[in-house]
């Protein structure tokens, strides 16, 4: 099976909703790209499209971290249609965004997930750096990545989402 990778537009709003509802289980964290598309606290939306349907999403955000001189992202959420799981298309759509994020000049990535997923892509836990998370997680589920090497050696304390992420 073949897909594309492109970015998100207006008129995917409700099959990307629809998607990371059925993804989740639940309407949390569609509920949460609709508010950041809202407020405009989009760094990069990508979705992946197969014969017309919309089958992955991945939406990064702006983060606040002291000590860093330069923009920090935030990925969240990700999400792939159940037939669509285990074939790399997840990797695809994070490959594709890191890339595209560190060629405008992004400095670090952090994700809040699973540790044997998200450190495929490189990324360590956050309390390497210096980092936590602003919520309440196991350190082990906060985790960062250097798009540009030595990025973080500066950073200090806490790593603060946008203000949507306190609804989920």
């Amino acid at each position: 099976m073949t897909f594309t990778i492109r970015p998100a537009g207006v008129a995917d709003a409700a099959a990307i909703d629809e998607l990371v509802t059925a993804a989740f289980g639940q309407p949390g964290e569609a509920g949460l790209v609709a508010a950041l598309n809202a407020a405009g606290r989009i760094d990069l939306e990508l979705v992946a499209e197969a014969g017309g349907l919309i089958v992955g999403h991945v939406l990064f955000s702006p983060m606040t971290v002291e000590g860093v001189a330069g923009a920090v992202t935030g990925l969240a959420p990700l999400s792939v249609a159940a037939d669509w799981r285990r074939q790399g298309l997840g990797k695809a759509l994070v490959d594709a965004g890191l890339a595209q994020l560190q060629a405008k000049g992004v400095v670090a990535a952090v994700v809040l997930g699973d540790p044997a997923y998200y450190g495929r892509f490189g990324f360590v836990r956050a309390d390497r750096f210096g980092l936590s998370c602003e919520y309440e997680v196991p350190p082990e589920y906060f985790m960062a990545l250097e798009l540009v090497p030595g990025a973080l050696d500066f950073a200090a304390g806490v790593a603060r989402y946008a203000p949507e992420f306190a609804t989920l």
